[in-house]
């Protein structure tokens, strides 16, 4: 079992952590070295995202088995190869496509891994320890944020693409050899007719959408905004090295809250904490003020996902595929369409102040569409008997 949860730990460190966001700490020197404007950076991170949306409506395609294996550790063996193919060119148009396949790759290892690690896990009578395999997304981001702060400026920003994805290579070895599927093919069965469409449901999706759009301006322009700002510039890459540390209990912190407040108020309350955290670099605080920010940014975009699947499996009754598609399609198109406009914003007005204050009240206007959903909810869907159920089921 350990080496199961270990293998999936490492899957998100690759293509999470490191695969799509590596790219946050590199940026300033990339923009600093080749001229990358902010509208350019905001295009790669949608090709990104683009990649990523694109692959996880593939992979629900994919047949349990060989079949299964062998894409997902082709996925792995693309997103290798794309972060460390940043690094020998500063061709756009091929930063483009490598950006936009890197997105691919990490949807089939993120949807297929996990899926794979949980079968396994299932069957090892060990689901309960599913919660720690989250912590790579976390680690993954903090050691990249790490590696640019202390060797950034001895290897320039191609070299960090490259030393990223050789540091890749070692850890892909116990990934290929023990994330595997080995489980029967069998048709799914039941719940699927038991919950419908529903107000709460959609505004739960509408309120993941928006989400998706807003985190992802901080995902992708942290380290860049506040290397521009003169009383934040040391502490860029720091920062998001703290962002990192911070989304690693951030997936337990938030199922925690989700038991003792149920899934509705838990999300209502990460989601402020990182509308807050969003506009903290122009709040004036300085590096308080910044790192404040990547602690709120890293330590709630990992647990809304985590709580929002929750409720969403609630809120149908238990269609959890139906629902988890629906929610990952709404929060990758948000992700696809965040960055871009944000980007746009900072190159027309040489500011972030435009793109981090649209992107925050996103995140707060989600809020609100989660507060009319838990009005609107069923009694058996409401805060309180989530919470009940979650205490009963935990007791």
């Amino acid at each position: 079992m350990a080496r199961v949860l270990l293998g999936g730990l490492l899957t998100l460190v690759i293509a999470m952590g490191i695969g799509r966001f590596a790219y946050a700490p590199i940026l300033p020197a990339m923009q600093s070295a080749t001229g990358l404007g902010g509208d350019g950076a905001g295009l790669l991170a949608s090709l990104n995202y683009l990649g990523y949306f694109l692959g996880a409506a593939a992979v629900g395609w994919v047949p349990h088995g060989t079949v299964r294996t062998w894409t997902f550790r082709t996925a792995l063996v693309v997103s290798v190869a794309t972060t460390a193919g940043m690094g020998l060119t500063d061709d756009f148009l091929t930063w483009s496509v490598l950006r936009f396949l890197s997105g691919l790759a990490s949807a089939g290892m993120f949807i297929l891994g996990i899926a794979m690690v949980l079968d396994a896990l299932v069957r090892m009578g060990g689901e309960s320890r599913a919660g720690w395999m989250y912590m790579g997304v976390g680690a993954g981001i903090a050691g990249s944020g790490l590696f640019v702060a202390l060797f950034g400026g001895r290897l320039g920003w191609d070299g960090d693409w490259l030393a990223l994805g050789a540091l890749c290579v070692p850890l892909a070895v116990p990934v290929w050899l023990w994330v595997q599927d080995h489980a029967p093919k069998h048709a799914a069965t039941a719940a699927a007719a038991a919950g419908g469409l529903s107000a709460p449901l959609l505004l739960l999706t509408a309120a993941y959408f928006l989400e998706g759009a807003g985190y992802i301006v901080t995902g992708t322009f942290l380290v860049a905004l506040l290397k521009r700002m003169p009383d934040t510039a040391a502490i860029g890459e720091a920062a998001w090295t703290v962002a990192g540390l911070a989304a690693v209990p951030s997936g337990l912190f938030w199922a925690a809250m989700g038991r003792k407040l149920g899934g509705w108020r838990a999300l209502i309350v990460a989601h402020l904490a990182q509308a807050v955290g969003i506009v903290l670099p122009l709040a004036g605080l300085g590096a308080v003020g910044g790192f404040a920010s990547a602690v709120l940014f890293g330590g709630t975009f990992v647990g809304i996902v985590s709580l929002a699947f929750m409720l969403g499996r609630q809120l149908s009754g238990g269609a959890s595929a139906r629902v988890v598609g629906a929610l990952t399609a709404a929060y990758g198109l948000g992700q696809i369409l965040g960055p871009l406009p944000a980007g746009i914003a900072v190159e027309r007005t040489g500011s972030f102040a435009t793109a981090l204050v649209g992107a925050s009240g996103m995140v707060a206007l989600g809020a609100a569409c989660l507060l009319a959903g838990m009005l609107l909810s069923r009694p058996d869907a409401s805060p309180a008997s989530s919470g009940r159920a979650s205490a009963e089921k935990a007791g």
